[in-house]
């Protein structure tokens, strides 16, 4: 019997999945008493139970939810064993639902057990201080009728947050109006039915709908629907991520609805998800070359038609809705203050506004803090100069490609590339960056492609 990728590829990224939340959880203050003291959380262990764990190597929820998810992963081994003795529709099924508790154990519950303990404790505690903390503080000002942009976060949750020396972002809001402005609905009705709201409600939500969609998108076949759903739900960073709040879940979620809708070919729907994601964060940005080309439905693409009238009336067309929806959410910030703005979403990433971010990460920018060349890690120095140098012409390189396999895939193969090209060479390159090209990168493996039929409008 031939053995199967799966099986290894499940197994790795539990065994991350595992050593991730237990390290994290582990560098939590008083965690452990946290938990077992937790009005919500404590009651479901038995009387004695905390005490016969122990704070030696986990707390009792996290020790039990991770037997759980290996007592599933057993389960689907043994389905597996049987693959040739079922039909492939029941044995996708099963190894589908093992998968999704596995997920389920290990990503989302452990979601709801940090936002239960950041309720029950301090507001800057059991989250990340931009995705969970400065966002809710944004939606609030939002919501009130104020700019996210021009207030400032000294009086918020994020003043208490890290350390002291590296709380540039007191001054700055540097996400992009749609991560605020869609989240607010969710608070609304979150704060209406329990009287308080976490972000990471919209984020789960949207994480489930990412799943769901990303797997209609391999057709069904079983090897893609697995793969895609694993290395998107139990991604090793971007699942910490979901856990502890940061957003790029939020944006990967608007990017494969709009890969869904131009999967059904509705180019429209499509455009306008798209636009969405351009409004929440500027890695969106990074694809847009490669979706707007794929949304010529054509595959290949030659050079000359590109630049034929039919073609770029065709592109005119499709993409106006996406720039539309970009407009919608940004401008209005952008004419309320445009310093404020720019200084928010691009100067102080750059390190050019008056408090700005500190160079950091795992990429090129190790190098040019080794060079020795600058005083500490908030000097300026000028990173736009080797971005340019290679992503010009990787760019060029890859939409060349894109024109030979012009597919929903590739775009997100390629977009994946680019925007690695890009952020290596940046003033910081953070492990959640990874973790969304890693996402990327597996739609881009595992999108099944319909084959793409152009008629002119």
């Amino acid at each position: 019997m031939r053995k199967s990728f799966d099986v290894v590829l499940l197994f790795t990224l539990i065994l991350a999945r595992l050593m991730l939340n237990k390290f994290a959880e582990g560098s939590l203050f008083e965690h452990f008493k946290n938990v077992t003291t937790s009005p919500a959380l404590g009651r479901l262990l038995p009387s004695g139970a905390a005490e016969a764990f122990g704070p030696w190597y986990g707390d009792p929820i996290f020790l039990l939810l991770a037997a759980i998810s290996l007592l599933a992963f057993l389960l689907y081994v043994l389905v597996d064993l049987f693959k040739d003795r079922m039909r492939a529709k029941t044995l996708r099924c099963w190894k589908y639902l093992l998968l999704w508790s596995i997920i389920l154990t290990m990503v989302i519950l452990p979601a709801i057990k940090m936002i239960i303990l950041r309720h029950e404790n301090l507001p800057q505690s059991y989250s990340h201080d931009g995705g969970v903390i400065q966002t809710e503080a944004a939606i609030d000002y939002f919501l009130a009728g104020k700019s996210p942009y021009i207030e400032d976060y000294y009086d918020t949750p994020m003043a208490d947050w890290g350390f002291e020396q590296f709380r540039t972002a007191l001054e700055h809001y540097p996400y992009l109006p749609a991560t605020f402005a869609l989240s607010a609905p969710v608070k609304v009705v979150s704060d209406a039915a329990l009287g308080w709201y976490d972000q990471r409600f919209t984020y789960l939500i949207l994480f489930i709908i990412t799943l769901l969609l990303a797997a209609r998108l391999t057709k069904d076949r079983v090897d893609d629907l697995l793969g895609v759903t694993m290395l998107i739900g139990l991604n090793p960073i971007m699942g910490l991520d979901v856990i502890f709040g940061q957003n790029d879940s939020f944006v990967l979620a608007w990017l494969v609805i709009s890969a869904w809708f131009l999967y059904r070919k509705n180019w429209l729907w499509s455009s306008i998800f798209f636009g969405v994601a351009a409004a929440s964060k500027p890695t969106a940005w990074f694809l847009a070359p490669f979706w707007a080309l794929a949304l010529l439905e054509q595959t290949p693409v030659s050079l000359s038609q590109i630049v034929s009238r039919p073609v770029l009336t065709t592109l005119t067309k499709r993409i106006a809705p996406a720039l539309g929806v970009f407009l919608l959410f940004t401008l209005p910030y952008f004419i309320w203050s445009p310093d404020a703005f720019i200084d928010d979403v691009w100067r102080w990433a750059a390190g050019t506004a008056e408090t700005h971010y500190q160079i950091w990460g795992l990429g090129f920018a190790n190098f040019v803090l080794a060079w020795g060349g600058i005083p500490d890690r908030f000097a300026y120095w000028p990173f736009w100069l080797p971005e340019i140098i290679i992503a010009l012409p990787l760019l060029i390189i890859l939409l060349i490609k894109q024109l030979r396999d012009n597919t929903i895939s590739s775009w997100f193969w390629h977009g994946a590339i680019m925007l690695l090209g890009f952020a290596y060479f940046s003033r910081f390159l953070n492990e959640n960056y990874l973790g969304f090209l890693l996402s990327l990168f597996a739609l881009g493996y595992f999108i099944h492609n319909k084959p793409f039929t152009y008629t002119e409008p």
